[in-house]
């Protein structure tokens, strides 16, 4: 079970129900890949840029270790996803969505993870 304060989310990867999340260690992956100095930057090279087909691998690969799989990006790129590209695509938007937002509260119309809000920080 994912648990939503941890940014953690649910995908079906090669067939089989993964959880992915990044971490703070994930994250540093991910400024190292994308070349970038900080989180901040990461934060805006995420949101300026298109993504390419390497750096949504590289993404994924970072949450599925962040959630506790040992795994590749090499091994991200030949499996099948649910949704094929386009799944990939939004697997990532809901990835991101989960690491930089902060789920719902009960009295905001939410749960314990039905949604995400802006996180005010």
């Amino acid at each position: 079970m994912v648990n939503p304060h941890r940014g953690e989310i649910a995908a079906v990867i090669d067939g089989r129900e993964q959880v992915l999340c990044l971490t703070l260690g994930a994250l540093a992956e991910l400024e190292a890949s994308f070349g970038v100095a900080s989180l901040p930057a990461l934060v805006e090279r995420l949101s300026r840029t298109a993504l390419t087909s390497k750096q949504v691998c590289a993404i994924i690969a970072a949450g599925l270790r962040g959630g506790g799989s040992a795994i590749s990006a090499a091994d991200v790129a030949a499996m099948p996803f649910e949704g094929g590209a386009s799944g990939m695509t939004e697997l990532v938007a809901r990835l991101l969505s989960a690491t930089f937002s902060a789920p719902r509260a009960p009295e905001e119309g939410g749960d314990a993870g039905d949604g995400v809000t802006p996180n005010p920080r």
